[in-house]
Formats: C-alpha cells, structure tokens, sequence
C-alpha cells in the first residue's frame, strides 16, 4: 500500500490528474496481469486493416467481402485521425504506411506530433495487448448491435392511418 499526495492549483486540475494517474495505474496492473505490448500509433490497427483488406480481395468471394472490407476501412481511422492531428497529408502517408504493411514491416504507426510514418520498435511506444483487445471487441459489438437495430428499424412496416 502507499499513498499519492496530490497537489495543484485547483480542485478541476486536482481531479484530471486524479483520473489520469487512475488510468496510468490501471494500465500498469493490466500489463502485469497480461504482460504483452503491440506496437503504438496506429501500427496495430494498419495491420489489421492490410490484413483483412488483403483477406477480403483473396479469400472470400462475393457478399462475404463486404463485412471485412468495412472494418479494415474503419481500422483506418485510428492511423488517419494522427497523421491529421500531426499536420501530415492523410492519403499521402496512409499510402505510404499501407505499403510499409503491406511489405511485413507491421510495426510501422504514426508519430502523433509530425503526422509522419515510424517504426514505433525504434521510437519506443506501445501499447497493452489487453487493451487493444478490449477496444476491438467493444468496437465490432457496437457495431453489429447497430446494424440489429438498424435491420429491425427497416423491417418495420408503417401503419397507414
């Protein structure tokens, strides 16, 4: 057990970082619990989305493409929202990165302050597996409860009066 005297110039900031080193403690115990790391910056996600992407054009025909095509269009999104955040151009290095994916050079992600691609092995930042599993699976399970309910909406005949 120990104690964490916290000290700032107000009650608002005194609760952010409250929250922060709860969330900073939080990760810790769950890089104990499951002691695995992926790669930061959106590496994860662009593997996934060159993976499915590769998966969805190769292996599976028709209809079934959809479903895989639409999530690695999504997983993209992580790897966009830091190369716009950085200042870089969105299709340029997205390109760039997909084809460093693409190549097997799975590690490479998005520094958040350049917009620019790295290999995050060398710019040390990652991730807790337990983490990105969780945000995953929540992330798939929103969206197919949205698509029951948007299937249940368009199934419904209206009443004519």
């Amino acid at each position: 057990a120990c104690t964490i005297l916290l000290r700032g110039p107000g009650k608002d900031t005194l609760n952010e970082i409250d929250r922060n080193l709860q969330d900073a403690m939080c990760v810790a115990r769950n890089v104990l619990f499951n002691p695995y790391l992926c790669p930061g910056g959106g590496a994860t996600e662009m593997a996934l989305a060159v993976q499915l992407g590769q998966r969805a054009k190769s292996d599976i025909d028709d209809v079934e493409q959809w479903p895989y095509g639409g999530v690695a269009e999504a997983m993209e999104v992580i790897p966009r929202t830091l190369i716009q955040n950085g200042g870089g151009n969105a299709i340029r290095t997205l390109t760039e990165l997909r084809a460093k994916h693409a190549a097997g050079l799975t590690t490479w992600g998005v520094d958040g302050e350049k917009g620019v691609p790295v290999d995050m092995k060398e710019y040390g930042v990652w991730e807790p597996l337990a983490v990105k599993l969780q945000t995953i699976k929540t992330a798939i399970d929103s969206a197919s409860l949205l698509l029951r309910v948007d299937d249940i909406v368009s199934g419904t005949s209206k009443k004519s009066e």
